[in-house]
């Protein structure tokens, strides 16, 4: 993805919605150049247009959160990637963070099995020689492409591996870590409890923030993956609730 329409969507996902003049001039391009990339983006279903304005089509879309700090979840995603050795099969859930670290082992042809329920981690890496795909079934949400519901529940017992890689939309000493969407958190925690390991990837300004629903993840094994920013606060925090910070 161009590094530019990257922007676009960076913008996008902290505003959900610009004048496309001011997205121009912001990105020092003619609005001539600036209605083509907006097509573009329009025309893959990222965003919509409106009399001027562009609008995120929708906050949960996988495709467009992975232009959010783009960099830094590529540098999570490489230093989550050093945790897994050839002939694992390791648990992924779905998430920005937990696409690119897929994304990761494909590009260096890591020979590893990625049991999720990520529909999209599924497309991501489909062309990918050296890594093989389970795919949960459940219930389908579109916008996310992950499959959630009692389904993952029962497809996930057919599994026990060493680590379970997933996101997280925030975390607070008294609850944890915690998700946006119920049945999503739900189906991190079935997912959870046939893993040795959760490891947490996020970029750490989701530790100034917490969602609706505590993934309660128990007395498991929880470390964390973050970009360099991460306070010594919030790693005391984390020490606290007996949390790695790798």
């Amino acid at each position: 993805m161009p590094s530019r329409t990257n922007r676009i969507l960076e913008i996008l996902t902290e505003r959900e919605r610009v004048e496309v003049t001011e997205l121009a001039e912001v990105l020092g391009v003619s609005q001539v150049t600036m209605r083509k990339d907006l097509t573009e983006l329009e025309r893959r279903g990222l965003i919509r247009r409106e009399h001027g304005w562009a609008v995120l089509r929708s906050a949960d879309n996988v495709e467009g959160r992975l232009a959010y700090h783009y960099e830094e979840k590529r540098r999570i995603a490489r230093r989550a990637a050093e945790l897994v050795r050839d002939g694992d099969t390791i648990m992924v859930e779905s998430g920005s963070c937990c696409a690119l670290l897929v994304a990761e082992l494909a590009a260096a042809g890591r020979d590893v099995t990625v049991v999720t329920n990520s529909a999209f981690i599924a497309g991501y890496v489909r062309d990918a020689p050296t890594v093989q795909v389970v795919l949960l079934g459940g219930i389908y949400q579109k916008d996310a492409q992950v499959m959630v519901g009692p389904m993952v529940r029962a497809c996930a017992e057919g599994f026990y591996v060493d680590l379970l890689f997933a996101g997280t939309d925030g975390f607070s000493t008294r609850t944890g870590f915690t998700n946006s969407d119920q049945m999503r958190a739900q189906a991190v925690r079935d997912m959870a409890s046939h893993a040795e390991r959760v490891v947490i990837l996020t970029e750490s300004e989701k530790f100034g923030r917490h969602g609706t629903v505590p993934l309660a993840l128990g007395e498991k094994d929880v470390c964390v993956i973050t970009d360099d920013r991460i306070g010594a606060a919030v790693r005391d925090e984390l020490a606290a609730a007996g949390v790695t910070t790798l």
